[in-house]
């Protein structure tokens, strides 16, 4: 195993790339898709589970860590990794996106950020090295650097501001960050739909020196093509020798659009969270098993799926299943959104690395427009 956090390139097709995270806990194959363990679980999957499914590496969440069942726990328990049973690498948000979003009573000072719980209404302060420390005791692999992210549509002034902001934030972290051999420390670019403000970001972020760099402050209510726009400069922005980081993106679509353009690294909710919900993700698109059309449909949801709820399931048992609330079809439609995930991404990854792309993002949009199979 390596001692130190690195990135190779392996191939490039067009914007897109693959390569190779190393970490001493393993390699991270780019692009990636990092499931998210918001409080030191992956809902309604064992970690066995989840690597099963091809996930290299997941995501927990600072903010909802600290609070419960606290960081300092965390770290008498022998850290994050040993807590959750996952001996792979783990990346873990800033908890600035959360403080923001989730959190009562926030009062946002040059200094950081004073809020109270969202779960029991205690007092809590967030700083760039407050977060630092908890990133530290939890172990985290990747930590990322503390910054705002005000929500979009914004003026101009107020992204300006917090770009600003988050830039001395992001000097901060490094600072309070050290120098932690096998662990490594990424900056978040913002500035909104903002070239210029980006490439003030940029220029700030390189200039002070990070492990890998994420585009941040998207995914937050611009929608998709205003996204793709700031992606076509984005991520040429950003050092080429360093992983490049897409947060909370996104939908399958979302995905393969960032990829073409330079992103090597994602994470969202949305497969985890729809699989609880009763949505599967499949080649066709979206499928909704709580649609009566699937009641009496012995079909697997997808025939060429081999994750367990294909391989040993109908579509009417999961519809059954859902409909009925059983924890089952949680967990079975869960696992099954996450093997789509990370066969996506590994079939994104064969085709840069064969110099395919077009041809498989091609196919890709052509199957999605074909729609689900019809009922029987």
């Amino acid at each position: 195993m390596t001692a130190r956090f690195s990135f190779t390139l392996a191939a490039t097709c067009g914007r897109a790339r693959t390569g190779v995270i190393s970490t001493p806990r393993g390699e991270i194959r780019t692009p990636a898709f990092m499931p998210v363990g918001t409080a030191a679980t992956v809902k309604a999957m064992r970690p066995e589970s989840v690597r099963e499914t091809g996930a290299d590496i997941l995501l927990g969440n600072t903010y909802h860590l600290m609070l419960r069942p606290t960081a300092e726990r965390i770290a008498r328990l022998g850290g994050l990794h040993r807590f959750m049973n996952w001996d792979r690498p783990i990346l873990t948000d800033s908890g600035g996106f959360q403080v923001m979003s989730l959190a009562e009573l926030r009062k946002l000072t040059e200094d950081g950020v004073t809020f109270r719980s969202h779960i029991d209404g205690s007092k809590h302060m967030l700083s760039p090295e407050r977060s630092m420390e908890i990133q530290k005791l939890l172990g985290s692999d990747i930590v990322m650097c503390f910054d705002e992210c005000p929500a979009l549509p914004a003026d101009r002034a107020r992204i300006e501001q917090s770009m600003r902001l988050s830039m001395r934030w992001a000097a901060r972290s490094r600072e309070a960050f050290g120098d932690r051999p096998g662990h490594a420390l990424f900056g978040i670019q913002q500035g909104g739909l903002e070239q210029d403000l980006r490439a003030e970001s940029a220029k700030a972020l390189t200039g002070i020196g990070f492990d890998g760099y994420a585009v941040g402050g998207l995914a937050v209510g611009e929608g998709q093509a205003a996204m793709f726009g700031v992606l076509d400069y984005a991520p040429g922005q950003l050092p080429e020798d360093k992983p490049r980081y897409l947060m909370g993106v996104g939908k399958p679509d979302d995905i393969v659009g960032a990829v073409e353009r330079g992103i090597d690294m994602f994470d969202c909710v949305l497969p985890s969270r729809s699989g609880r919900t009763g949505q599967a993700f499949t080649p066709r698109g979206a499928v909704n098993l709580k649609n009566a059309r699937h009641a009496e449909d012995p079909r697997p949801l997808d025939e060429g799926c081999t994750c367990p709820a294909c391989r040993s399931y109908s579509r009417a048992y999961l519809h059954h299943l859902i409909r009925a609330q059983e924890i089952l079809g949680s967990m079975l439609l869960t696992w099954h959104n996450l093997h789509y995930y990370q066969q996506l991404m590994q079939g994104l990854r064969d085709a840069i690395a064969a110099g395919d792309l077009p041809a498989f993002v091609a196919r890709f949009h052509a199957t999605r427009a074909e729609g689900d199979i019809p009922p029987l």
